[in-house]
């Protein structure tokens, strides 16, 4: 093998390396990427305020509804995540009741629901 060939293989194996590299960085990028939006993604206000009043229907008509459609921090024992607030009213007995719930903005879970 004279100096050139020698040369050029070399030159090909570098090609090859800096594409494998390349590639891996991209699927790598794409991975961390999506995954940190995924995590920061929230859940629709109404989608929570559905659910909740849902809940409340098996038991009794609702009278009213209402959900913050901008989530706020909240911390509660050492955690920290973002929240909607939200509440139900209904009539129980002939008299307005009215519950308010909280709600992780992220999960959509009710963290607090409560008898005003």
């Amino acid at each position: 093998m004279n100096f050139l060939e020698k040369c050029m293989c070399k030159k090909h194996k570098e090609e090859i390396l800096g594409g494998i590299l390349f590639g891996a960085g991209l699927v790598l990028g794409s991975v961390v990427t999506a995954l940190c939006y995924e995590q920061k993604r929230t859940v629709n206000g109404d989608k929570i305020l559905e659910n909740v009043k849902k809940m409340f229907l098996a038991e009794a008509p609702i009278e009213g509804s209402w959900v913050e459609l901008h989530p706020v921090p909240l911390s509660r024992y050492s955690s920290k995540t973002d929240v909607y607030y939200g509440g139900i009213s209904r009539k129980e007995e002939g008299v307005l009741v009215q519950y308010e719930f909280i709600a992780d903005a992220y999960t959509g879970t009710i963290l607090d629901l409560y008898k005003l």
